[in-house]
């Protein structure tokens, strides 16, 4: 199976050969097959990344176990934990 970049990528190539070439019907269906069946598969994809993170998130660490203070981190936002996974 290609990286996600790759199908990400493959994804945008699609959408933009549809939205300015002139094709046949027969051409733009099978452009249009492939397009959704990508975005569903990069969706699966996301969604998995996503529930990852949040388990991450949510899991204690030693150090909240052991240290009983009342201080809490500063919170970290899921999306820029998100966009770091997906970040080159």
């Amino acid at each position: 199976m290609k990286k996600f970049e790759e199908r990400l990528a493959k994804l945008e190539e699609i959408s933009e050969q549809m939205r300015t070439d002139s094709l046949p019907l027969d051409k733009a269906m099978k452009l249009f097959e492939e397009g959704t069946t990508l975005a569903r598969e990069l969706d699966k994809e996301i969604t998995k990344a996503e529930r990852k993170v949040e388990k991450l998130i949510s899991q204690p660490t030693e150090d909240d176990m052991s240290d009983k203070k009342s201080t809490s981190p500063e919170p970290v936002e899921e999306e820029e934990i998100i966009l770091e996974l997906f970040s080159d």
